[in-house]
């Protein structure tokens, strides 16, 4: 098998893992310094190395602990599934096909978790919209969801996430739930933008969170919102939205600064936000660093040989 054949990209599936049965988690790596599979001096005399997919030269030693590992190739998930695959179909062992089940079973568990925290946004705790079940009345005349329901999904998280802070911050709960109402100090929404990833069909189940786009500042009177909806059937993000939020005193009615309750909880989530970032990221890169491990051992091995099973024996 030649060099250029044992780093060629497989080809991309979307299709969910199947059930997998209870098997020792895969172990734990660190964040992934990606290598070729060429030797590194001869990369240097290439002017354009060819580079398994996911490859990302960097090391953990020489990142600061506030910076965050790079981000995941967009295919990641899908990527890493058809890679296990390739790696199974060749011919694994018993504890190969263990650690392969295992980092099967991390995705079909944990996907909703990596995707979106490895963006920052912050997942489960009622934060937004998690398994809301597409109706077939949202689709249009072209047999796909309509894109105006996408704003919906969004309004709805967006509410859910402003109005949970009422449980983190016990002592002001009434005034956060209070900031979706025209009663004092609420928000309003100025602007929203929406990109559309694909045309998302029935049946599907969505989870839509928010996140923070900046750290909040005392004089801000408005923020700016990040929202993803991501598809369960595809695993991935049918659509993203940006949101401009003005924060409006109704009884001044006129704009006002936002109130210190609420900035220190923003802060806060900032924070969280910057660590799920880290965690999520450094969570992917260990999956696909288990994945290149799995895949040295079986089919990129100098001296691979495909398992054809009864297929290869001689009658």
């Amino acid at each position: 098998m030649s060099r250029r054949a044992r780093i060629r990209p497989f080809l991309l599936l979307n299709h969910a893992p199947a059930a997998l049965p209870n098997v020792a988690a895969p172990r734990t790596v660190a964040v992934a310094q990606c290598l070729s599979s060429a030797p590194r001096h001869r990369q240097r005399q290439r002017k354009s190395p060819r580079v398994p997919p996911f490859c990302r030269h960097y090391s953990t030693s020489q990142q600061s602990s506030s910076q965050p590992p790079p981000p995941p190739p967009s295919r990641w998930l899908s990527d890493v599934t058809a890679r296990l695959g390739k790696c199974i179909m060749f011919g694994c062992g018993p504890a190969q096909v263990a650690r392969a089940a295992g980092v099967l079973r991390a995705l079909a568990t944990e996907w909703r978790a990596l995707v979106a925290g490895s963006e920052g946004f912050l997942t489960g705790g009622r934060r937004g919209l998690e398994g809301q079940q597409v109706v077939w009345g949202e689709q249009d005349s072209f047999q796909h969801v309509n894109n105006a329901n996408y704003i919906r999904y969004a309004e709805s998280s967006r509410v859910n996430w402003i109005t949970h802070f009422a449980g983190v911050d016990r002592a002001h709960g009434r005034e956060w739930r209070e900031l979706m109402t025209p009663k004092g100090v609420g928000l309003i929404m100025k602007s929203v933008k929406a990109e559309y990833k694909f045309p998302m069909t029935y049946p599907d189940r969505i989870s839509v969170y928010h996140k923070l786009r900046s750290l909040p500042d005392a004089s801000d009177t408005s923020l700016i919102l990040d929202c993803v909806i991501l598809s369960h059937r595809h695993r991935r993000a049918a659509a993203t939205t940006k949101e401009d939020v003005v924060i409006y005193d109704y009884k001044e009615a006129k704009k006002t600064m936002m109130p210190p309750f609420v900035l220190d909880v923003f802060r806060d989530t900032w924070r969280l936000q910057e660590e799920e970032v880290r965690r999520a990221r450094s969570r992917v890169w260990d999956l696909i660093r288990e994945v290149e491990g799995l895949e040295k051992e079986t089919w990129n091995r100098e001296d691979a040989v495909e398992d054809l099973g009864s297929a290869g024996k001689k009658s």
